[in-house]
């Protein structure tokens, strides 16, 4: 499978909750490699990413989308993957959260307090659900080029959890699971009236 027939399947919805380790390690690849440095976002767009996403996915026991560098991999999906159309939506879905940032709070987004950003994500979340509700289609055959058009918040949020749980730190560390081949446990002993087999 090609790399990006592996992401057009990733973005399909609810295929996430339903992949086993062999097809998360496909989606693993689709990751950039260390040293990666953005190539669609610009340095401040990058920073208001990064400061989105980990309001998203915080770190907590584990690193959240920030440790997992997920600004990279949606970096990545905007310049590898996404049509020009689907790029400037993304792009012009950014520039409206500073817009919003700047008339509430006087400032872009990432210069205001994080109560403020929690705040207007919050809010931005509950416009977007009173106006775009209905949920991604999640057959990844009917919807393969509508991954990224529709709300951008909703886009956003949909690249964040993709970047975060196909990522090392999100598979192995949040999941707690394991990329193949995986462990063989072999013979392990019966306890005492188990039975013959």
């Amino acid at each position: 499978m090609q790399r990006r027939d592996a992401l057009k399947l990733l973005f399909g919805g609810a295929v996430l909750p339903t992949l086993g380790p062999e097809a998360f390690a496909l989606f693993r690849a689709a990751h950039p490699a260390a040293g990666y440095s953005t190539r669609t976002l610009n340095a401040h767009q990058n920073a208001t990413v990064i400061a989105m996403t980990d309001l998203i996915i915080p770190a907590t026991e584990t690193p959240g989308a920030k440790g997992a560098l997920v600004n990279e991999f949606i970096d990545l999906i905007l310049t590898e993957w996404a049509t020009d159309g689907e790029r400037a939506h993304f792009l012009s879905g950014l520039d409206g959260v500073d817009k919003q940032s700047e008339e509430l709070f006087g400032k872009q987004f990432v210069d205001v307090s994080p109560a403020q950003q929690t705040a207007l994500l919050q809010s931005i979340e509950e416009d977007a659900l009173a106006h775009d509700g209905v949920p991604h289609p999640v057959n990844p055959v009917l919807v393969h080029d509508t991954q990224l058009q529709g709300n951008f918040w909703m886009v956003f949020k949909r690249m964040t959890l993709h970047g975060y749980y196909t990522s090392e730190i999100g598979f192995s560390q949040e999941l707690k699971l394991q990329i193949i081949p995986g462990q063989y446990h072999g013979c392990a002993p019966l306890s005492p009236g188990t039975g013959n087999a």
